[in-house]
């Protein structure tokens, strides 16, 4: 029988909107959009950097809670407000992501508000850090 699970942080956003941080299917996990708002304190930094670390954090979080981690993470769509912060945040994302090398989706579209400068959306299939991985460069010397 499939397993669904739905997770909720608390976000006033969750409730309004209607929909769950992440949902499960058996392995496959979906997270939201998430923004890099600290669940604490309920704050946004400014600065672009400081918001990709908390939306990691946010992230992370949430694939625990599904017995899950960054490693399993297979896609991402980043969404990213002002094109001038794009190789700030491909940089951080690149840091934080190094070995695990997901399909990215990047894109500068608008966000909910002003206050959000990225967000990320992503697809994590439970286990997936621990198999073994066929790397192939089609890249011509």
């Amino acid at each position: 029988m499939t397993n669904i699970v739905k997770v909720k942080t608390g976000s006033k956003f969750e409730e309004i909107a209607s929909y769950s941080r992440l949902v499960a299917v058996d392995n496959w996990i979906f997270v939201s959009n998430t923004a890099g708002r600290n669940p604490d304190t309920k704050l946004i930094d400014e600065d672009v950097s400081e918001q990709l670390r908390q939306v990691f954090a946010n992230i992370e979080a949430a694939l625990l809670s599904a017995e899950s981690g960054l490693t399993d993470i297979i896609a991402v769509k980043i969404f990213i407000q002002n094109p001038a912060d794009t190789d700030t945040v491909m940089g951080l994302f690149g840091e934080k992501m190094h070995g695990i090398d997901p399909a990215i989706t990047v894109t500068c579209p608008p966000l909910g508000s002003e206050v959000y400068k990225v967000e990320l959306e992503v697809t994590a299939y439970r286990g997936a850090g621990n198999l073994p991985v066929t790397r192939i460069n089609t890249a011509k010397d």
